[in-house]
């Protein structure tokens, strides 16, 4: 006699189909992973924008925040309102080495005249704060330096080299956010731009002080003469007097005769 045995039952699980996921979900994770992936520049735009001469910036949150070599957090745009005409950004490498040394102290002996119009001067590198405030107090150096170690200003700037350096350079920013300058170059070239910037401002003023003086020295000149030709007349009527007067005596010197 042949015993039939009874087949086992699947399990219930397993004759569910799988669950398709909503749209709603999978839109809602797609989204997710764009808004991770997608790069935020350091200037605040979507894609980094490169700077030139004459471009308007929008100062709110331009590069992020940055610490002064006393610890003090600002940015660029506070930098910009404490200013009386603007920000110049000198960028270097590394602090205490020649060519940074010799950059920063070209910037110290020229402090004076560079900031007569009205500009603030920093540093800026992506320096430590010890590293930054031993070389501002071996150098004298009379101006703030900026310390970003993430480098998010000075990518902004346009003075990041891949794939972590800095360009030595100099940046120029008005009160308005409006590019004056932003060009990379050796330690004098650097203090160059901006005492070109400076003499720039200057050359308008000379030039009308110049006019002014002019002016005054023919308004001058034109009174002196006026004052020659004025004086002339009258000494020919003192003259045609004199011979009336002496006629005159003669006349009565041979009337008594």
């Amino acid at each position: 006699m042949v015993e039939l045995r009874k087949r086992r039952e699947a399990p219930s699980d397993a004759l569910q189909p799988p669950q398709k996921k909503s749209a709603s979900s999978t839109k809602a994770q797609t989204e997710a992973v764009s808004t991770k992936a997608a790069p935020t520049s350091a200037n605040g735009a979507d894609k980094a924008e490169k700077l030139t001469v004459g471009h308007f910036i929008h100062l709110e949150g331009f590069g992020g925040e940055v610490e002064t070599q006393d610890g003090e957090t600002t940015n660029l745009k506070t930098l910009v309102d404490e200013s009386k005409n603007g920000v110049v950004l000198f960028t270097y490498p590394k602090a205490s080495t020649p060519g940074c040394t010799t950059q920063a102290c070209l910037f110290r002996d020229e402090f004076t005249p560079l900031t007569a119009t009205g500009y603030s001067i920093f540093g800026l590198s992506s320096d430590s704060r010890k590293s930054n405030t031993t070389f501002k107090t071996k150098q004298n150096l009379p101006y703030t330096l900026l310390c970003d170690p993430s480098a998010t200003l000075i990518t902004a700037i346009g003075m990041r080299k891949a794939p972590k350096g800095i360009v030595r350079g100099v940046f120029v920013v008005s009160k308005a956010g409006k590019v004056e300058a932003v060009e990379p170059g050796g330690p004098a070239s650097t203090v160059e731009v901006v005492r070109g910037l400076v003499k720039g401002a200057g050359v308008s003023s000379g030039e009308n002080v110049g006019k002014t003086v002019e002016a005054e020295e023919v308004q001058k000149d034109d009174g002196s003469d006026k004052g020659e030709t004025q004086d002339a007349p009258k000494e020919d009527t003192d003259g045609n007097q004199a011979e009336v007067a002496a006629e005159v005596a003669d006349t009565a010197e041979k009337l008594d005769r």
